[in-house]
């Protein structure tokens, strides 16, 4: 595979998933180079489409039926290979899974996501990846603990209702019940950022408004998680409201670092373990990876920089292809990436970008293979 091309987008948000960026580059690359090898490795950053990298891996897709975050079904799934299940928590208890998309700032709930833990769980999964990105509540992640066996009761002994909101209410939390696969279970949480769970750079005041939160419904949901994490805390005897990381999603990586002893770790750090990224560079001579806007967000450690970081230790040169591009070429050179192609440099209107993604990503690609691949190998630099 020596002289091989590594292909690794994310998703071109609200256009095309990962996987089919990746096949269009192959497309537009083998017009232009028809014997170049090509290697198709989609990412994700923990959040939308991390389910679809792990099957991209080789994972198998297991169906599970769980409930959206407002309590609907939602026909959902894990990825699993060997032991190893790998769980979207946008895909279950996501933004993209409110009913007529219609925000529940109040009400939205975790529980699904946790139904779907206790699913791998009940099948002997041992190792859990979980992708906390895009969530459409704020509940501390209190649905997951109720849906392994946890019981948030009130002052009265009953149980309270989903949602953060439900949570003013909590006065006590029994984990006599809890999945007894946590007892043994691995659990890593994919998380891109530190906000601790309260106060004003918290779930609610950060995120909050995110999920359709006012102020006053900002205040009342922070209040509300203060009381959850003095519950858990009382219950467990750790305070974890603090935790770098404890803020993602709502709150839920709270509960996976309090309740079920979980790590956070980077988003595409994980992703680019579970697809085995590095083991695809030896021999590579250009990586090309890619997401819809490339602008100030990516260089917090989104799925490209990623790439171009694990790619740099390596030696392969990295372009990125994407809907637009809002950084500069010191920007793109501070982060590894040695030149980034947009659709807009082809197709101005952004509307039109989005629609027709895959051709446009083919042109794209036909540039890229002119301007960096033209003359390796020399075999084929007369192909252009």
């Amino acid at each position: 595979m020596t002289g091989h091309v590594v292909l690794a987008p994310d998703k071109f948000k609200g256009s095309i998933p990962a996987s089919r960026v990746a096949a269009h580059l192959r497309t537009g690359l083998l017009a232009a180079l028809p014997g170049l090898a090509v290697v198709a490795v989609p990412v994700a950053d923990g959040g939308d489409g991390t389910l679809d990298a792990a099957v991209s891996a080789g994972f198998t897709l297991v169906p599970v039926v769980a409930s959206g975050p407002t309590g609907q079904p939602v026909r959902t799934g894990y990825a699993r290979r060997d032991g190893v299940a790998v769980i979207e928590l946008a895909d279950v208890s996501g933004l993209g899974r409110l009913v007529g998309g219609r925000p529940a700032p109040l009400t939205a709930s975790s529980r699904g996501t946790g139904e779907v833990l206790a699913a791998a769980l009940d099948t002997g999964c041992t190792r859990i990846v979980l992708g906390i990105g895009g969530s459409a509540g704020t509940d501390g992640g209190a649905g997951i603990v109720v849906a392994l066996g946890g019981r948030l009761l009130d002052a009265a002994g009953r149980d309270i209702g989903d949602g953060g909101s439900a949570l003013g209410a909590v006065a006590d939390l029994d984990l006599s019940r809890l999945h007894p696969g946590l007892r043994t279970a691995e659990i890593v949480v994919a998380c891109d950022v530190d906000n601790p769970l309260l106060g004003p750079t918290g779930a609610a005041a950060v995120y909050g408004p995110q999920k359709g939160a006012d102020t006053g419904e900002v205040e009342e949901l922070d209040a509300a998680l203060g009381r959850w994490s003095a519950v858990v805390a009382a219950t467990t005897g750790h305070d974890r409201a603090s935790c770098p990381g404890a803020g993602a999603a709502g709150g839920v990586g709270f509960a996976a670092l309090a309740v079920l002893g979980a790590v956070l770790q980077p988003g595409i750090d994980l992703v680019l373990d579970m697809v085995g990224f590095p083991r695809h560079l030896a021999g590579a001579r250009l990586v090309i990876t890619g997401e819809g806007s490339l602008d100030a967000q990516t260089l917090r450690g989104k799925a490209p920089a990623g790439v171009a970081a694990a790619a740099r230790v390596a030696g392969v040169p990295v372009i990125a292809a994407a809907g637009r591009n809002a950084l500069s070429d010191a920007d793109l050179a501070a982060s590894g990436i040695q030149g980034a192609y947009a659709l807009t440099d082809i197709e101005a209107d952004p509307a039109r970008c989005m629609e027709h993604a895959g051709p446009l990503l083919e042109r794209l690609a036909h540039r890229i293979a002119r301007d960096h691949l033209a003359a390796v190998p020399d075999a084929l630099s007369d192909m252009l």
